[in-house]
């Protein structure tokens, strides 16, 4: 049996009135009149009809999360944190996945149906800040790096500081020939773009020049890719000592194309990837990565459309930067 506010207030002695105060969280209501009316609660397990109240006040209480693949491990662990991040204020969270595709993305950001959704967290790919800049609605954040200091409000992580500093831990550990897995010139490939750009400074800085031909392209982020161009640059005659992969699942394709090829890691080959899926710490060996703070970033994430949501819609978009660490394992030293 679901109990009512009345319920609550006939238990309690007091008026429906006064337990909505107390539930509602307002400081006027007198100590002892508040004990009796919580007593009551919890007695009865009362639990406020959400529904209504976010009907009275307009909302749906849903927010939702858009992403390219949910089967990156990266997109997933991000989702959990959002999830639990949006609990805190009382939201469900819809996920949807657009593939990176352009209309999937136009559905999404504007608000994927009539009256759905009360904001959305978005990571686009095919859609620019001028795309996003066109629509009128629904409040938005932004992840990932397509776009930024742009229409809405925006959380992300410095790619090329990131890459740079991955790609000077292997050069600091005497690996001169580096090569890079996962560059993309597509429009779509923002954070393969800065994930180079910040290989390309580290090898600068440390006098090596860059060389075209270690560098290998991947159309998607996965394992077969990552396999696929490992074995690419061993076919051509390439011979790496150190690998970086610009997301931890071509990581761990390469690590197959290495094993395959009778190749040592990281005693022949040192190889490290970027975004600290779980997959990696449980590699054979484990995969020395880059690490976004994924909790924080889901965190920022929510808390930016809360303030959005309550009110703060005319104030100009503002730019979060989350934090990240690299964390060596197995892939690049010895245990």
């Amino acid at each position: 049996m679901r109990h009512r506010l009345k319920d609550v207030a006939e238990r309690a002695g007091v008026s429906v009135k006064t337990v909505s105060n107390v539930v509602n969280g307002y400081v006027h209501v007198r100590p002892d009149t508040r004990a009796r009316v919580e007593e009551a609660i919890a007695e009865l397990n009362y639990r406020p009809n959400l529904s209504a109240r976010n009907l009275r006040k307009g909302r749906t209480g849903v927010i939702a999360l858009a992403v390219p693949e949910l089967d990156i491990p990266y997109f997933a662990e991000l989702a959990r944190h959002v999830v639990t991040a949006a609990a805190e204020h009382g939201w469900t969270v819809l996920i949807d996945q657009t593939g990176g595709g352009r209309e999937q993305e136009r559905v999404a950001a504007a608000g994927i149906g009539d009256h759905m959704i009360d904001g959305l967290i978005f990571s686009p790919l095919a859609l620019t800040a001028d795309d996003l800049a066109g629509l009128d609605g629904t409040p938005m954040v932004l992840l990932g790096e397509r776009v930024d200091h742009g229409p809405a409000d925006h959380v992300g992580i410095d790619n090329v500081a990131a890459a740079r500093e991955m790609t000077a831990h292997l050069i600091g550990l005497g690996r001169r020939r580096v090569a890079a897995i996962g560059s993309q010139r597509t429009p779509e490939g923002a954070s393969a773009r800065l994930r180079l750009a910040g290989y390309a400074a580290a090898l600068a800085d440390a006098g090596i020049a860059y060389d075209e031909s270690l560098v290998a392209s991947a159309p998607a982020w996965h394992r077969a890719e990552g396999a696929a161009a490992m074995r690419s640059l061993l076919a051509s005659g390439v011979r790496p000592d150190a690998v970086f992969c610009f997301n931890d699942t071509l990581a761990l394709g390469a690590l197959r194309a290495l094993h395959e090829a009778g190749l040592r890691v990281p005693e022949d080959v040192a190889v490290a990837g970027f975004d600290d899926i779980e997959d990696g710490r449980f590699s054979v060996p484990t995969l020395t990565t880059i690490a976004p703070d994924k909790e924080r970033i889901a965190r920022l994430a929510v808390d930016l459309l809360a303030n959005r949501l309550g009110g703060d819609r005319t104030a100009p978009p503002r730019e979060l930067p989350a934090p990240w660490t690299l964390i060596p394992r197995e892939s690049t030293t010895p245990a």
